[in-house]
Parts: structure tokens; sequence; C-alpha cells
């Protein structure tokens, strides 16, 4: 990787300041808005928002607004993300400055698991009702079978199951299923579903959609329905899922399009307002998966979301990345 000169000068003007360095640190673990970075970093948000600023332009730093906040994250690809590798490729992983962020991090990330958990703990028994209210389920399953196709599925894995309707309308096409979610409510109220339809080969985990603990390319289908506008790295998630995908295999994300209904964060802890086209297909891309044509299912008024429906497949002649686990 070569970097004409004045490109260097500029990273290294940009990333050679303390408060920038430490940024460029958290980013290296995921996404964060400017308030977040803030908190951690003790700072004002104008301050942060100075720095973040100067990041951006340095190639260093991607900004995307999302409704009325803006996310940060380290730029994805290119030589700028090489140079930023390399800069804290340099760092003691022991400096007390930056550990001391990194544990500031984890406080902001239990901070929201522990309302994420609150709010599924309150909502678990009427969470379809919940979803319901936002768009058609009955037109968003049918595309869902006809993405999915007939099968039959030796294996299928349900990220986020919920309260298990994906495994409900799947399930019976599958030789074995297998439903992973963090909260042990919607786990119980899943595993009454599937005992009132009848599927006794369905098993249920609690797990975490960023580190499954399952083999890697041992699925013919994954779901990941209605979860990544909750998390903080939903790429990350998805190069998870996309990691469990076999050979000939396919991949599944449902989730909202881009919109602007702000009560969404506070009342639903919703972190993303939806997820755009053109990220998906490169999260999936960059995971080894052939996206295929997306399809959007508009709500019945103007007053809905859009729910998109992603489907990418993993070529019969390849192998998943990563290790198995």
């Amino acid at each position: 990787m070569t970097i004409a000169a004045a490109q260097v000068i500029e990273i290294l003007r940009a990333a050679g300041e303390p408060s920038r360095l430490r940024i460029l640190a958290l980013l290296a673990r995921g996404e964060l808005a400017v308030m977040e970075l803030s908190h951690i970093l003790d700072q004002s948000q104008p301050r942060v928002s100075r720095h973040l600023k100067l990041l951006t332009e340095a190639g260093l730093v991607e900004r995307f607004p999302d409704g009325a906040w803006v996310f940060y994250r380290l730029t994805e690809t290119g030589e700028p993300r090489g140079a930023a590798n390399a800069i804290l490729g340099l760092i003691d992983p022991n400096d007390a400055v930056l550990a001391r962020d990194a544990d500031r991090l984890l406080g902001v990330q239990a901070g929201r698991s522990a309302e994420a958990a609150s709010y599924f703990a309150r909502n678990a028994a009427r969470w379809d009702e919940i979803r319901s209210l936002y768009v058609s389920e009955a037109d968003v399953e049918a595309a869902i079978l006809a993405a999915a196709g007939a099968g039959p599925f030796k294996r299928l894995i349900d990220l986020g199951s919920g309260s298990g309707r994906m495994l409900n309308l799947l399930a019976p096409a599958a030789e074995c299923a297998i439903g992973l979610d963090l909260s042990q409510q919607m786990l119980n109220i899943a595993r009454n579903h599937a005992a009132e339809a009848g599927l006794s080969h369905i098993e249920l985990r609690h797990g975490d959609i960023f580190d499954t603990r399952l083999p890697s390319a041992q699925a013919d289908l994954v779901v990941v329905h209605q979860v990544l506008h909750y998390l903080s790295d939903p790429a990350a998630a998805v190069a998870e899922a996309a990691r469990l995908v076999a050979p000939g295999g396919k991949l599944l994300i449902v989730d909202f399009a881009p919109h602007r209904l702000e009560f969404l964060r506070e009342l639903h802890q919703h972190r993303r307002l939806g997820l755009s086209d053109e990220e998906m297909r490169r999260w999936l891309a960059g995971a080894g998966l052939k996206p295929a044509a997306l399809k959007a299912l508009p709500p019945a008024t103007g007053e809905g979301l859009t729910v998109n429906i992603w489907s990418a497949s993993r070529p019969a002649s390849s192998v998943a990345s990563g290790p198995g686990k």
C-alpha cells in the first residue's frame, strides 16, 4: 500500500493529537454516536465534533447521519483504513488512557444492553402486536417464504429469534432448526409457540448474535429478522451471520428501510433508523456472499415503515471465512 505524501501528512496531522487518537481507538471497536464519544472522553460534544470533522476530512473516519443522530466509524476500506490500522497497531495494548476509554465504552454498551433487555422483558408478551403496527406481517411473511425458497433445509438458524415467528414460519421445511436470542423472556415465548405448532425439532438457545459459537458454513438457511436496527454494530452481526452460511446456502435479512421516525429510538430502543441497501450490499459482499435483488415492501399508508428483504447466497464452491466456534 502506498499513499501520496500530501495524504500521509494529512493523516498524521489528524491522528497526531491525543483525543483524536483515542477516538480512532474507540471507533476501531465499533460505530459510535457523538454523544457516546463525548461521554467516554469526558469532553463537550462541540469539541468531539471538531475532532471528528478533522478525522473525517483526512479520510480516517466515515460520518453517516441516521435521523436526528449522526454515527461515526473507521473508514471501511482503502489506504486511509490501512494507515489507521498501522497507527493503532503501534500503540501499547496496555496503554492506561486507552484502557480506561475501553472500560468506559464497555459501560456505555452495558447501559444499552440493560435498556434493551428491560424493553424486551416488558414487551415480550405483545411483541408480535408491536411489530404488526408498522407493516403487514402477512405480506412480509409471504415475501420471506418466496425469498427462502421451498427447501427442504437441512439446517436453519434464526439469529435474534424473538418470539419465534420466523422459526414457526420456516422450520416446517427444515430437518433441524436453531434459534438464538439474548432475552430469556423471548425464548420462553418462542418455546411455547414452537410447542403449540408441534415443532419438536427446534432448539432454542440463549446466545449472542455477535458471537454465536456455532460452527462455520453449516447452515443452508440463516435468518436475521428485525434485529439489526437494535444493534450498535450491525455490520459485525451480518459478518457473523454470513460465517454460518454453507456453500450453496442463503442468508435472509429482514429490516426497515431508512426512515425518520425518531420516537422509535426512545420508545422502542431502535438504535438505527433503518438500513440502506447500499451499506447492506457492501456488508454482504464483504462477507463473501452474493446479494440478490432487494425486495422492498412499502407500508399501506405513508405513515408506516418500509420493510426490506435482503437475500444473499454463498457460491457452492466457496467456504465461509473465519474460524468455527
